[in-house]
């Protein structure tokens, strides 16, 4: 049986110590997905949005034997 576990990047967490977590606990990662993060702007009257950061999130599996 595959079991699916989602891992976000906290923060002040760099990549590689995300990676080295899932491993830790058991999982190897499969699928990164990054996330955009955006903040609403009023310039003019008119409404934007311009990106402010983003969220990193690993798929990872873990096959029970």
């Amino acid at each position: 049986m595959v079991q699916k576990m989602k891992f976000e990047v906290q923060e002040k967490e760099t990549v590689i110590e995300c990676l080295d977590r899932i491993k830790k606990d058991g999982y190897t990662p499969i699928k990164r997905v990054e996330k955009p993060i955006f903040k609403e702007v009023i310039k003019s009257g008119s409404k934007t949005y311009e990106p402010i950061s983003s969220k990193i999130i690993f798929e990872a599996v873990k096959i029970n034997q």
